[in-house]
């Protein structure tokens, strides 16, 4: 007989997604490091952007943040699709970044030493977007 047990309990719901909202204000706000403070130093992403795919190291990203600066504008809904003790998956539904493309992003958490870190991003940037973003 299997037992009836909370296996993750809601205040990791929570770090997650805080750990997600720290990504976002760092876009809302232009600092590339308030981004990266939400993503492990070895994280990687990958998406397609105007049709092209780009991939590689998160720097990419930090990158675009400091090239195309704030994102007053941003608005975004953050859904944790799947968690576990460990891992978490969180689906970023994102209009008006930086320069005013619309995003979804799907981040790929992993929990090491009590701290929740983005470990892999994977988006797709929607028509109408007009640079080469990196998500």
């Amino acid at each position: 007989m299997s037992k009836n047990i909370k296996a993750v309990p809601t205040s990791e719901y929570n770090a997650v997604i805080a750990t997600a909202n720290q990504y976002v204000e760092g876009l809302r706000v232009g600092s590339a490091e308030g981004v990266a403070q939400a993503f492990h130093k070895d994280a990687v992403m990958y998406g397609f952007t105007n049709g092209e795919l780009l991939g590689g190291p998160i720097k990419n990203l930090f990158d675009f943040v400091q090239n195309n600066g704030s994102a007053p504008e941003i608005t975004t809904r953050l859904d944790i699709l799947a968690i576990t003790p460990t891992t978490a998956v969180v689906r970023v539904d994102m209009e008006k970044d930086a320069i005013g493309a619309d995003y979804n992003d799907y981040l790929t958490l992993i929990k090491i030493d009590g701290t929740w870190k983005v470990i892999a991003k994977v988006y797709h940037q929607f028509e109408g977007g007009a640079s080469t973003d990196p998500g």
